[in-house]
């Protein structure tokens, strides 16, 4: 796997400076070990949005039924707000639909928009590793805490979110990665608004 990779990266340092030549790609393996994790982060998001789906309706009829509401309802579905949150954020970096300012990519020359490309990337790479530490604090120090409806140990609730976390710093980091080998990919002006008149 390492030798596949230093044959990648040689490949395509050499071939770095051609104008005009096919789009590169990262190795086969890296591709399909981003789509795995990327199935398993929306499998978890998708289920902890139909979980909140699932739990408003239940609290709209618990407000017309003559039974007494169950206020653990209301409390899994905050809880499946922030994991969807947070799951899914390595995924908007990956599909490169996180916040961004596109100004920069509308400047002539591709050097200046690689160089800011990298840096922001890094830069979502370092929040994403203070992330990961403050969250692997908050389930070392609030695992003795518990939800007051469930009763769910509050260390889960940082566990199910350091998973994005995670995934941010990794997933940033490869974007770096390719940026600064590959290039950075021509803008697409399908947003734009063109004047006709």
């Amino acid at each position: 796997m390492l030798s596949s990779l230093r044959k990648f990266l040689t490949v395509t340092v050499e071939a770095a400076g051609t104008e005009g030549s096919t789009p590169r790609r990262p190795p086969a393996w890296v591709v399909r070990i981003g789509r795995v994790l990327t199935a398993i982060e929306l499998t978890i998001g998708v289920a902890a949005l139909l979980l909140i789906f699932g739990l408003v309706l239940l609290q709209a009829a618990q407000r017309y039924l003559p039974i007494d509401g169950w206020p653990w309802t209301g409390e899994l579905a905050r809880f499946c707000l922030v994991w969807l949150t947070f799951v899914v954020a390595g995924v908007l970096v990956t599909n490169d639909s996180h916040i961004s300012i596109e100004l920069i990519d509308m400047v002539p020359g591709t050097v200046v928009r690689r160089g800011v490309r990298v840096l922001s990337c890094l830069i979502v790479a370092v929040i994403g590793v203070g992330l990961c530490v403050e969250a692997l604090e908050l389930m070392r120090t609030q695992g003795v805490l518990k939800s007051p409806a469930m009763q769910m140990p509050m260390s889960w609730l940082y566990a199910i979110s350091l998973i994005g976390f995670v995934s941010v710093v990794a997933r940033s980091l490869i974007a770096a990665a390719q940026y600064a080998v590959l290039g950075v990919p021509e803008p697409t002006y399908d947003d734009v608004e063109v004047p006709t008149a």
